[in-house]
């Protein structure tokens, strides 16, 4: 496997810039108070909570969570939840709905890929699972937490009245195609790093990175199979 860019100077402007994010959050957070929009400002709370899930997770499992997974993570809570619904750029940009659902596959497809090949290498879980698998694993994690969402968007409309799903079952379907679309993506290119674990691609230089900053997850902290 490449070796890792070890962290340093593009560490920092991770960090800087998810702070800024979270920053802009509490900006308007506090406008939304001042302003009396509660249901703006009690949404704008819930997603500054999750932009600290990552945080609470490294803390309480005891992991170093790369700041480019971090900021990938806040990007997409900041741009899905607060741009999307809060500043209504779902009804702005047609295309805004299809460009996060990609994300979503992307990220899950990340999530999904990094979950199964940890227990993949842990000594202490007798499991040998294929690199087909494993990129089989990612794609299907990916897509049915999408489906997840599909669901919660129709308990939305249809138990408060809300347009989450905008066309409804055509919105549902090319949601679901997008998502599948970035999950694919990252499938063929986790399968491509099991495989050859040489390709130098951003996705090899993110788990590597994860590998180097969790060594205890990993047998002898090396993350590549064959």
């Amino acid at each position: 496997m490449t070796e890792p860019k070890p962290p340093g100077r593009d560490s920092r402007i991770h960090r800087s810039l998810t702070v800024t994010l979270q920053g802009i959050l509490v900006v308007g957070l506090v406008l939304a108070v001042l302003q009396n929009r509660w249901l703006v400002a009690a949404t704008t709370g819930a997603i500054i909570t999750l932009t600290l899930i990552p945080v609470l997770l490294s803390r309480r499992f005891d992991l170093c969570i790369p700041p480019e997974f971090e900021l990938l993570a806040v990007v997409f809570l900041y741009a899905s939840l607060f741009l999307g619904e809060v500043r209504g750029y779902y009804i702005r940009f047609w295309w805004w709905d299809a460009l996060l659902h990609t994300g979503s596959g992307f990220l899950l497809g990340i999530v999904g890929f990094l979950l199964v090949h940890v227990l993949n290498e842990k000594e202490d879980i007798e499991l040998d699972m294929k690199p087909g698998f494993v990129a089989f694993f990612a794609f299907m994690f990916a897509m049915g937490m999408g489906a997840i969402w599909e669901i919660f968007e129709f308990a939305m409309d249809w138990g408060f009245g809300l347009n989450m799903q905008k066309s409804g079952l055509v919105d549902t379907m090319w949601d679901l195609i997008v998502d599948g679309v970035g999950a694919l993506v990252i499938a063929l290119l986790g399968w491509g790093y099991l495989r050859t674990a040489g390709t130098d691609s951003f996705l090899e230089q993110w788990i590597g990175r994860f590998v180097a900053s969790n060594p205890r997850l990993f047998k002898g902290g090396s993350g590549g199979s064959s």
